[in-house]
């Protein structure tokens, strides 16, 4: 399938570090079908609140807030955080999570024309309850993570994007560092992919 626009707008070049892609796609009977098939899938991909349920046992815990760390029940904005709760020891910046901020949903589902898509952009981001700290993620901040559902006719596709992918080393505390790089580590030997696997198909199922 071929991807609709988001190389420019959405998923950023591949400069440092390192990158992956996680995709799953499906062909509808119809046309109707697959518009109806997007519009829940986009539906679920900005219901953070709900991503653990479509990963399964192997997902981490999402949780949308504000910009002050208080949590949401709406569907996620340019702005909010993304509370993660990993498996294992917690980042001690982040009051033992790692933390996100949403710096871009583009929605271009409505439009006329026979493609359709929708993404949202996150990045390491410091933890909203102390606004004054260091990054509170096992990346640096130059990473990114980039969910993007597509449609072309009755085909379409759900995708994470991960570029530029490095180890955050601005913790003061050792065990912190340590912590991040075997996290990052072990997402780079691909550990991590089981999850964004069963994410993309639970945004299609």
């Amino acid at each position: 399938m071929k991807q609709v626009e988001t190389g420019n707008r959405t998923v950023p070049p591949q400069h440092t570090g390192s990158k992956h892609n996680t995709e799953y796609a499906i062909t509808c009977p119809t046309v109707e079908a697959c518009i109806q098939r997007f519009n829940i899938a986009k539906e679920r991909l900005l219901e953070v609140n709900h991503w653990h349920q479509l990963g399964g046992s192997l997902s981490a815990n999402f949780t949308l807030t504000d910009r002050q760390g208080h949590v949401l029940q709406h569907k996620a904005e340019e702005g909010d955080h993304i509370r993660i709760d990993l498996p294992g020891p917690g980042s001690k910046d982040g009051n033992g999570y790692d933390w996100v901020e949403i710096e871009k949903i583009e929605d271009r589902s409505t439009r006329s024309g026979n493609c359709a898509y929708v993404a949202l952009r996150v990045r390491p981001s410091g933890n909203p309850r102390q606004p004054q700290g260091k990054v509170a993620h096992f990346y640096n901040p130059e990473a990114t993570s980039s969910f993007v559902i597509e449609r072309v006719g009755n085909s379409i596709k759900a995708s994470v994007y991960g570029r530029n992918e490095k180890p955050n080393e601005q913790p003061d505390d050792l065990l912190d560092k340590i912590r991040n790089w075997m996290v990052a580590l072990t997402a780079a030997m691909g550990f991590s992919k089981p999850q964004w696997k069963a994410l993309v198909k639970g945004l299609l199922k």
